[in-house]
């Protein structure tokens, strides 16, 4: 691991960085794996913890364009023991041992049913750095997925976990990065679809125009990065939010592993019903696959009320990308989707925004910036 003074407050250009890159729906991170470094692009997910890819030998994978990793070509990779620490941090994410008790074993299934499971190992993780000298990350718990399936795109290997428990990138990396990490998520659509993802004293985000809001945590799930949501507003309409419940004042978990911002039915059916009362022009189309309820054709003629998504002492505008998923050339679909279950602020809304997470002051900051020139 890294030993950085975590109290600077200028930008380090030796601090870690990884390249961001926008892929229907997902934003896969660039990272490396192994000794010599193998390289690796795997979802970047705040909603969960575990580092994974796809191993050799993979015995039920799905496709990717992309070589697998191959743990024997690499000279640090080391399975971890059923009583290490570092098994034992896993047990959230339903570690177990092999069947003959030598080797810490994983088991992890996503809200969208996906799942992994495979060896719990040690291995070198690198990530890239402004001066372009790499930074290895000796010894970080990662998952070697063998059975792999579910909603994966062929473009990616696996998952990034930046979610708030032990064994998360972001809790491994620890005091080197002084709780700090940053990204700035391109529109699906960017000529230019990549961006950087920081940590450490580059991701804080400053200057005109930040907006800051708590972080909220729930011991019961220390995954999750809650916010407070209070109201969205629909031009003059403000619509009261509920959402989630949990211990404290959180009822919305921030993720840029998710696509669409979840909310409970009955504030759906209020947001959609204001949105389609001041939208003016466009056409009114339905959604050929059948899943989003409100969609319009996207010509010049289509006005978007202004909407405002009303956080405890942040009040951030979306914009109309933030608003509106484009489905295909010809529709355009209101980017929320009615869930009683936990509310999700998904990636489609923070497109376009600075985003800096600040563990140690439990804040986390909006500032609207054209994603493409980060």
């Amino acid at each position: 691991m890294l030993h950085l003074n975590s109290s600077r407050s200028i930008s380090n250009p030796s601090d870690p960085d990884a390249q961001l890159t926008a892929n229907n729906g997902e934003y896969l991170v660039n990272i490396s794996l192994g000794t010599p470094p193998f390289p690796i692009v795997a979802i970047a997910d705040t909603g969960s913890d575990i580092i994974w890819t796809q191993c050799k030998p993979c015995t039920d994978c799905y496709k990717q364009d992309a070589p697998l990793f191959d743990p024997k070509s690499s000279s640090s990779y080391r399975t971890v023991s059923c009583s290490s620490n570092a098994c034992n941090s896993l047990q959230s994410e339903g570690s177990s041992c092999s069947s003959d008790g030598s080797v810490c074993e994983y088991q992890v299934s996503y809200g969208d049913q996906s799942h992994t499971q495979g060896d719990v190992a040690a291995e070198t993780l690198t990530l890239e750095s402004k001066t372009g000298n790499p930074v290895a990350l000796p010894k970080t718990v990662i998952g070697c997925g063998h059975d792999n399936a579910g909603t994966f795109s062929p473009k990616g290997s696996g998952i990034v976990g930046l979610g708030g428990g032990p064994a998360s990138l972001v809790s491994q990396l620890g005091s080197s990065i002084g709780g700090k990490f940053s990204y700035c998520m391109v529109p699906y659509a960017a000529a230019k679809p990549t961006s950087t993802m920081n940590f450490g004293t580059n991701a804080v985000v400053s200057g005109n125009g930040v907006l800051s809001t708590p972080l909220i945590s729930d011991p019961s799930q220390p995954t999750f990065y809650f916010l407070q949501l209070e109201a969205v507003s629909v031009g003059s309409k403000k619509i009261a939010f509920q959402g989630s419940s949990i211990g404290g004042s959180g009822n919305i978990i921030i993720d840029s592993g998710t696509t669409l911002t979840l909310v409970p039915t009955d504030f759906f059916s209020q947001l959609s019903d204001a949105v389609e009362t001041q939208v003016t022009g466009g056409t009114k189309t339905s959604d050929p696959e059948g899943f989003f309820s409100l969609c319009y054709v996207p010509d010049s003629s289509l006005k978007l009320p202004p909407v405002t998504a009303h956080f405890k002492g942040a009040d951030v505008v979306l914009t109309s990308d933030n608003i509106f998923i484009q489905v295909n050339d010809k529709v355009v679909c209101l980017a929320f989707y009615a869930n009683d279950q936990l509310s999700i602020y998904g990636n489609v809304a923070q497109q376009n925004f600075l985003i800096g997470y600040d563990l140690p002051k439990q804040t986390l900051s909006f500032k609207p910036t054209d994603c493409t020139n980060t």
